[in-house]
């Protein structure tokens, strides 16, 4: 009968170990799942804020804008002190 009792004890013992070992290992796997998920979100934010930065530095466009003087005459006299006169040509206006 002692030999029994000693052997449920230990048993429980052991039991109750493995118990606390398999609540500390699902603790473990429920808290490297969520690193997990943590990790691929941050991964996600990431590679979307490189492809938009990418996006951006290849959607500025250099735009050049000429202005045509097809309306205005204009003309240069070194006597004048080297003022330049735009005479508009539908107004027919001296601006200097």
């Amino acid at each position: 009968m002692n030999l029994e009792k000693k052997v449920n004890k230990i048993e429980k013992r052991v039991e109750n170990e493995v118990s606390v070992a398999m609540d500390i290992l699902n603790d473990y796997k429920k808290q490297n799942k969520r690193l997990f998920i943590i990790i691929l979100v941050l991964c996600a934010m990431l590679t979307a804020v490189t492809c938009y930065t990418i996006y951006l530095l290849n959607d500025i466009e250099v735009v050049e804008t000429t202005e045509t003087i097809e309306d205005y005459d204009v003309s240069q006299n070194s006597g004048d002190g080297g003022n330049n006169n735009f005479i508009n040509g539908n107004e027919n206006e001296v601006n200097n």
